[in-house]
């Protein structure tokens, strides 16, 4: 069993940044893809970046490239989500999640098994 435990969402000004953290607790950590996904009101659960299990492959959403940067830990068992240049269209709820059986990225939701609680995200215009 993997937990994930999502922290860092708030409201900020457009034009603003946010860092998100996620801690885990898995014990092979260092070998799964991890993800960031959110999630509107009224609107599907989408992809915003990945990062493959060392850490060497990033992946992200094009409405975020060049704003927005995934890292992780593999000795703190964390990833981290940079956000910058914050948009209104940013604002949702954002979740971390665990591919737990390849250390590959991947943008459908459906590869991941593990998901956290979420964090809101609210920028303001």
């Amino acid at each position: 069993q993997v937990q994930l435990v999502e922290s860092g969402g708030g409201l900020v000004q457009a034009g603003g940044s946010l860092r998100l953290s996620c801690a885990t607790s898995g014990r092979t950590f260092s070998s799964y893809a991890m993800g960031w996904f959110h999630q509107a009101p009224g609107k599907e659960r989408e992809f915003v970046a990945a990062i493959n299990w060392s850490g060497a492959s990033t992946f992200y959403a094009d409405s975020v490239k060049g704003r927005f940067t995934i890292s992780r830990s593999n000795t703190r068992n964390t990833i981290n989500l940079q956000m910058n240049s914050l948009k209104p269209e940013d604002t949702a709820v954002y979740y971390c999640a665990a591919r737990t059986k390849y250390g590959s990225t991947s943008y459908f939701p459906g590869d991941y098994d593990y998901w956290g609680q979420g964090t809101q995200v609210t920028v303001s215009s």
